[in-house]
C-alpha cells in the first residue's frame, strides 16, 4: 500500500459502550468477515478514512510512474524499453481501480485529484526521490513494488468490497513489478564491475526510503488502532517493515551487495533481522513537501492534466452524443 499516516478523525478508539445499536451491528459484520459494500450504512469517520487511505493509494500509483516515465527513452534495449511501458502502463491501471474504488464512497474523481493538484492530498514518500540511473528502474522494482506487495496482499481481504477486489489484480501485477525489478539488479550484479557498483549505489539510495514508505511506529496511533478495528488496515508499521528486512536481505546477499545498514544483523532468539533506526526527520520533510523531487512531481502531473483537459472534453461529448441518439 502507498498510503502513509492515515487519519481516522477520531481522537480514541470505538468501544462497543461509544458505539450506537447502527454502529455495533456494523462492526459485529466486520468482525464476522462479511464485506462492507457501498450502499451497506458506514459510520461517517469509516467512510471517510476509506476515502483518504484509497485516494491517496491511487495518487501514489499515478505519480509512481513519473520516475519510470523519465527512463522509457532511456532503457538499454528494446525488451528493456517494452517491459518498463507495460509496467507504467500497469500502474494507471491501478491508479483507475483505486479511483473507482473511491468513488463509490460519494466523492469525485475531479475533486480527488483538484486536492492532489493543490497539495492537499498527499501520497507515499518514496516517489519524491530522483531516479538517476538505470539500476534505479531495477531498485524501484525489486524494493518499492516489493514493499507495496508485503502491505497489499492484507488488504486483499479488508473490510470494504470494492477496495479488496480492486487489489487481487493489483497485487499479482505488483508481483510482476517485483521480479523485473529484480531482474534488473540481477543482469547488473552479473555484469561488469561498474555495473555492479551501479546497483549497489541504487540499493544503498533506495533502501531506507523502502523502510520508510511503511510509515512511522504506530504502536500507540489512535488512528491505526481504528483502522484495524475497522480491517482496513491488518497489520501495524513495524510488522510490515520487518517482514520487508526479513525477506528482502537474502535477497541481496544472493546479488552479492552489501545492505546499507552498519546495525543490521540476524537475531537467533527472535528468528529474525534486527536494524537501524529509520530517519524519520527526513521522511517528515519529504511529507511536508521538502523533498528533493516534491515539487517536481506536482508540476508535472498538474501539467499532464492542464494538456489533457481538452482529450476529456472530446470524450464527455462523444458520450452525450450518444446518449442524446438513444434517447430520441
Amino acid at each position: 500500500m502507498y498510503a502513509q499516516m492515515v487519519e481516522t478523525g477520531l481522537s480514541k478508539v470505538r468501544t462497543l459502550d461509544d458505539m450506537s445499536p447502527q454502529e455495533r451491528a456494523f462492526q459485529a459484520r466486520i468482525d464476522e468477515g462479511v464485506k462492507i459494500e457501498p450502499k451497506d450504512w458506514m459510520p461517517e469517520a469509516y467512510r471517510k478514512t476509506l476515502v483518504r487511505q484509497i485516494s491517496q493509494h491511487a495518487h501514489s500509483e499515478i505519480v509512481g510512474q513519473l520516475p519510470e516515465g523519465n527512463w522509457v527513452t532511456r532503457a538499454p534495449t528494446l525488451e528493456r524499453k517494452a517491459i518498463l511501458l507495460a509496467k507504467i502502463q500497469d500502474e494507471a491501471g491501478h491508479g483507475l481501480y483505486l479511483y473507482s474504488a473511491a468513488e463509490t464512497l460519494g466523492v469525485s474523481r475531479d475533486a480527488l485529484l483538484d486536492d492532489l493538484h493543490a497539495g492537499r492530498a498527499k501520497y507515499s514518500s518514496i516517489f519524491n526521490y530522483p531516479a538517476i540511473s538505470w539500476a534505479d528502474m531495477g531498485a524501484i522494482g525489486w524494493l518499492v513494488d516489493g514493499s507495496a506487495i508485503i502491505n497489499q496482499i492484507p488488504l486483499c481481504r479488508c473490510s470494504f468490497g470494492p477496495y479488496s477486489r480492486a487489489m487481487v489484480r493489483v497485487c499479482k501485477e505488483e508481483s510482476f513489478h517485483a521480479r523485473q525489478g529484480y531482474d534488473i539488479m540481477l543482469a547488473l550484479c552479473r555484469g561488469t564491475p561498474e555495473q555492479k557498483q551501479m546497483a549497489q549505489d541504487a540499493l544503498n539510495r533506495w533502501w531506507w526510503p523502502a523502510l520508510m514508505m511503511f510509515g512511522p511506529s504506530d504502536t500507540e496511533s489512535v488512528n491505526s488502532a481504528q483502522s484495524m478495528q475497522w480491517r482496513i488496515k491488518l497489520f501495524s508499521n513495524d510488522e510490515l517493515r520487518q517482514r520487508m528486512v526479513d525477506q528482502t536481505v537474502p535477497q541481496i546477499e544472493y546479488l552479492g551487495l552489501t545492505v546499507p545498514d552498519p546495525d543490521l544483523k540476524w537475531n537467533e532468539q527472535r528468528g529474525r533481522y534486527d536494524f537501524g533506526q529509520v530517519n524519520w526527520d527526513e521522511f517528515h520533510e519529504v511529507v511536508r513537501g521538502n523533498g528533493p523531487c516534491n515539487r517536481e512531481r506536482i508540476a508535472t502531473r498538474k501539467k499532464a492534466y492542464d494538456d489533457g483537459q481538452w482529450f476529456r472534453e472530446g470524450l464527455v461529448a462523444h458520450a452525450d452524443k450518444h446518449q442524446a441518439r438513444r434517447a430520441a
